[in-house]
């Protein structure tokens, strides 16, 4: 064989395109109200505090008027865009056209966005009153500790959502009506596979909380996974996550403009490279304090 017959040679490039690992979009935006909006802010819900009856005494008395205390929350936006240009001349020398995949790629880009969004407002101070002019902060009351069933600091576990629940019937959370949800990490979802409650059918009606190894639905809330949980100083002085345990009807997630995707030339660049564009504009908002708990877990 000819020693020249390494010019022959041949390279195999690969004709497919794949994602990294990421999560792919919003997780988070399937357990809010919904609503569309338009202006610098809106308000999605005008609110009525809950009143007093009051006991007749007597014939004939003089009225005394009750008044209900009167709220409104406020959701103001923001806007995310991801603009990636892709070089005509690259182009040509692929074998493969990553068009689709960029745009799809700005796409998850911008749930996750979204879910910080959520995730940010719910513990955050949100506004409220008439114009959106004060700021009410998360109520110190909906905590549970993060030595709650423990004596030391403990990650999530049953008696941490059993504690949740709790303060959540105890504010008057229509529990069997209210869609409930718990939004966990990799970390948190270990730490419940250790508790026999909920790996074992015998504590659930015969009826096992897993589904193909995932823990799917446990005490009448829903578990959504997600990388994305904020830390914090917990109770104790320490560094922990911020567990959110809450009712649908509390959270509220606006659009102004939705996911918004184009391919476009930019024929004012050299090469006409063309431009995969993603943009949207959204809010969200806490409406209610006493739907919320704040689980820590270490």
């Amino acid at each position: 064989m000819s020693v020249n017959i390494p010019t022959h040679f041949v390279q195999q490039y690969s004709s497919n395109i794949m994602l990294k690992l990421q999560q792919a979009g919003s997780r988070l935006r399937m357990a809010a109200m919904a609503g569309s909006h338009v202006g610098k802010q809106a308000s999605p819900v005008d609110q009525f505090g809950a009143i007093t009856a009051q006991k007749v005494v007597g014939r004939f008395n003089p009225m005394a008027r009750v008044d209900a205390p009167t709220d409104r929350r406020w959701c103001v936006p923001v806007s995310y865009d991801l603009p990636q240009l892709l070089d005509s001349f690259d182009k040509l020398k692929m074998l493969t056209d990553p068009e689709s995949m960029y745009v799809t790629n700005a796409v998850n880009a911008i749930g996750r966005a979204m879910d910080e969004e959520i995730l940010d407002k719910i513990f955050a101070a949100n506004l409220t009153g008439e114009t959106g002019s004060t700021s009410t902060s998360f109520a110190s009351g909906q905590v549970v500790g993060v030595n709650t069933g423990a004596a030391s600091a403990t990650n999530l576990t049953v008696a941490k959502l059993k504690e949740a629940k709790r303060l959540l019937m105890a504010a008057n959370v229509d529990v069997a009506n209210d869609s409930l949800y718990c939004i966990i990490n990799a970390t948190n979802h270990d730490s419940l596979l250790d508790e026999i409650q909920v790996t074992s059918a015998d504590f659930n009606g015969g009826e096992s909380v897993l589904k193909e190894g995932r823990i799917m639905r446990f005490l009448g809330i829903d578990f959504i996974h997600t990388e994305l949980l904020e830390t914090g100083t917990d109770d104790q002085a320490g560094t922990s996550t911020q567990v959110p345990v809450f009712a649908k009807s509390g959270l509220h997630f606006g659009t102004w403009s939705d996911i918004e995707t184009s391919i476009s030339k930019r024929n004012d660049l050299q090469g006409e490279p063309f431009q995969a564009y993603c943009k949207a504009t959204f809010g969200a908002t806490r409406l209610e304090e006493n739907k919320f708990v704040k689980v820590w877990a270490r």
